[in-house]
């Protein structure tokens, strides 16, 4: 979600220039949208839940970004029944699960999962461009960026009341929830 050449972020741009050289092509193509997808093993909840285990307090940018999270079981299942549904062709489907959280909230349940309660205190945009910018300049894998706090100046959710998931693949989509299980 959120692909568009105009947005506020590199990814953003970047996905939304991919998608229009796919639909110019000339190529049959389906194209799929999602919002951070999340499962058992993903680096969403995951990273969250892995920092508030070291962290005494959580510092956090795009505290009230919201985002839609959706399963990748769900994501998985779409595409199969995308390759064996024709009508899919030249279709753009945004896919997203039930429920629309604050990034705060996100990074809450992410403890509830760890066992872990953790202050979690909200930065300013420039503030966190500042943060990010140093855990850019950290060994490893880049865990923030500021590409990352520019993409939370748009919602990651379904533009829309209707979720393509349900309403054109015909399954009811798993709320975030379902990793506690």
């Amino acid at each position: 979600l959120g692909a568009d050449s105009e947005g506020p972020s590199m990814y953003q741009r970047s996905k939304g220039d991919a998608e229009q050289l796919v639909k110019q092509s000339g190529l049959n193509w389906t194209i799929f949208r999602p919002s951070v997808i999340f499962g058992h093993d993903d680096r969403f909840i995951n990273l969250f839940a892995t920092l508030l285990k070291f962290a005494p307090l959580m510092p956090l940018a795009g505290y009230h970004a919201k985002f839609q999270p959706v399963s990748v079981n769900d994501v998985a299942e779409v595409f199969v029944k995308a390759l064996q549904d024709e009508r899919t062709i030249h279709q753009s489907y945004d896919l997203a699960g039930p429920t629309v959280y604050r990034l705060v909230d996100l990074v809450r349940f992410a403890g509830k999962m760890a066992g872990i309660s953790r202050l979690v205190i909200p930065l300013p945009n420039f503030v966190g461009r500042i943060q990010a910018f140093f855990i850019e300049k950290m060994p490893g894998p880049t865990l923030m960026s500021r590409d990352n706090v520019d993409s939370m100046k748009v919602d990651n959710i379904l533009p829309h009341d209707k979720n393509p998931i349900r309403e054109v693949f015909g399954l009811e989509p798993q709320p975030l929830e379902s990793l506690l299980r």
